[in-house]
């Protein structure tokens, strides 16, 4: 997890959105232990309060589950439905200000396709290069 915060928002809930981050990557998968709240609370100089309410919030989302005296845990599902909420989430609240802005700079779909085809490639033959060691 990244150690900077912003002031946006509260930490507990930038702690939920990081774990949420991590869901997502495949850093933490479905089964798998949160770091405990003290580590977490040591480790960034927050308030233990303060990482236990952002991990209550995961639970009330039913994303993780609280085993009593085993700590917190990724449950079954969630990185499928953190994908479908985010993705109603990025066409709900992030796809309008990015058309506004593809308007705005006259850019159109064919460079845009060309683009997202670039990125996506130079994605995959990073992640072929870090899967076979071959990158220095």
């Amino acid at each position: 997890m990244d150690t900077e915060w912003n002031d946006s928002q509260p930490i507990y809930r930038q702690l939920r959105d990081r774990v949420v981050h991590m869901i997502l990557d495949g850093t933490l998968q479905e089964g798998d232990a949160l770091p405990s709240v003290r580590n977490v609370a040591a480790d960034y100089r927050v308030n233990p309060l303060t990482v236990l309410k952002g991990y209550q919030q995961l639970v009330e989302e039913a994303l993780v589950e609280k085993r009593r005296g085993m700590g917190m845990y990724v449950l079954p599902g969630a990185r499928h439905n953190l994908l479908k909420d985010e993705r109603q989430r990025f066409i709900a609240d992030e796809w309008p200000k990015v058309v506004a802005t593809i308007q705005r700079l006259g850019l159109q779909p064919s460079e845009l396709l060309a683009n997202v085809r670039i990125q996506l490639d130079k994605r995959d033959s990073d992640s072929n290069e870090s899967l076979s060691g071959d990158k220095a």
